[in-house]
């Protein structure tokens, strides 16, 4: 007699009614929505401060990504948005809803530095301005968050630190792919052993859209504007600062080497642990934002990908087609730009402490110089470490 019972039916599982399956930690967009339907004080107790009151310097570009997340976060009340371009105003106001929010010029900051209830603010500004801002803002007692570089020199940015330690605030230099899902989950798993000891980590950084030339010119170089994303990830991700650095750099685009900048590049950097980096980069891609990244270790391989605005896969004659990659920087990093906002807001209200620390800020300013320095010399730079350089949590150099 023939049996009825499925083959499989010795693996049934109790009723999901039963025994609730627990949802995987990976999605963090689920996480985010529990965290908000319980409120921001669930399981963390109360905040320092209930909610903060923001000033935003530069509605440029880079100003506007950071607007929209602002505006969408309700533990933030923007006061104030400081902007030179005064025909920006009514446009900004009216296309953002910020009919409670105060437009002043940069020659009466001061009015909004010294409101009792602007307790952080956001420095969204050409480079060169960037340290008179920050010292302004820590000089109120505010807590400052900085889009990089934070400042031309490594002795600034070496100021904006020693001012913010001096007057107790928080100063917050904005790397945030550390904040992006992959590059985040990338991290975690490197650092928990996933992959053995670390042998070669690689990272494509090819930009899009093309960048306007009045930027590049105050930008501060490829360097310290763009390529300063890369070593600040890979470094992150090895807990090590490189002990050699070489560039090889040169120039498809007229326009950019006629202001002294490069547009192609590939960078080496060597370990003290062996660990061999290799980055490479332009500054425009046709195709889109292409931003990838892999970690080759003793015992696997992590890589990270390119994303798409979608998923859907239209199947022909001619094979199969889908959307092309984000096509701008904007777009692929909008999540990690929202999460390290979330983040300077939970430094802010008490909740945690700083991801970006001022060590890990120098060290890579450290290395931008470098990596100019080898290109203007052609040779391979050595770089040495005091260990009061070294930041917490990366792998101290042996004698």
């Amino acid at each position: 007699q023939l049996s009825t019972t499925m083959a499989t039916v010795k693996y049934a599982a109790a009723s999901p009614y039963v025994e609730r399956p627990a949802l995987h930690p990976s999605d963090h967009r689920q996480a985010d929505y529990e965290a908000r339907l319980l409120g921001p004080e669930s399981g963390q107790g109360k905040p320092k401060i209930k909610r903060v009151g923001l000033v935003l310097f530069g509605t440029g570009r880079q100003g506007f990504v950071h607007l929209g997340n602002i505006v969408g976060n309700p533990r933030v009340s923007l006061k104030y948005v400081i902007e030179a371009d005064q025909s920006k105003w009514e446009v900004t106001k009216e296309n953002w809803n910020l009919e409670n929010t105060t437009f002043l010029h940069p020659d009466d900051a001061d009015k909004a530095l010294s409101d009792l209830s602007v307790h952080a603010i956001l420095v969204v500004t050409p480079t060169p301005t960037h340290c008179a801002i920050i010292d302004a803002g820590l000089s109120a007692g505010k807590h400052v968050f900085c889009e990089k570089p934070m400042a031309e020199t490594e002795e600034g940015i070496r100021t904006c630190y020693a001012k913010a330690d001096e007057v107790g605030r928080n100063l917050f230099c904005a790397f945030q792919r550390r904040f992006d899902p992959t590059f985040r989950d990338i991290f975690n798993r490197v650092r928990a052993g996933e992959i053995g000891k670390v042998q070669v980590i690689k990272a494509s950084s090819r930009d899009s859209p093309l960048s306007p030339l009045n930027y590049l010119k105050v930008s501060g170089g490829v360097f310290k504007d763009a390529l300063v994303h890369d070593f600040d990830l890979l470094t992150w991700i090895c807990g090590e600062l490189p002990t050699e650095v070489f560039v090889n750099g040169s120039n498809s685009f007229a326009e950019v080497a006629a202001i002294g900048d490069l547009d192609t590049s590939a960078v080496n950097f060597k370990f003290p642990s062996g660990t061999i980096a290799v980055i490479d980069h332009c500054r425009f891609a046709p195709y889109g934002y292409d931003q990838r990244i892999e970690v080759f270790g003793r015992s696997g391989m992590l890589s990270g990908d390119n994303e798409q605005p979608n998923r859907a896969v239209l199947t022909s004659y001619s094979g199969q087609h889908s959307a092309p990659m984000f096509q701008t920087f904007m777009s692929r990093h909008a999540e990690g730009y929202r999460v390290e906002l979330e983040h300077f807001i939970d430094v802010v209200q008490g909740y945690c402490s700083m991801l970006v620390t001022g060590k890990m800020t120098l060290a890579v300013a450290k290395i931008c110089e470098a990596c100019a320095e080898s290109h203007e010399t052609g040779k391979k730079v050595l770089l040495t470490w005091s260990e009061e350089e070294i930041p917490e949590g990366y792998v101290k150099i042996a004698d």
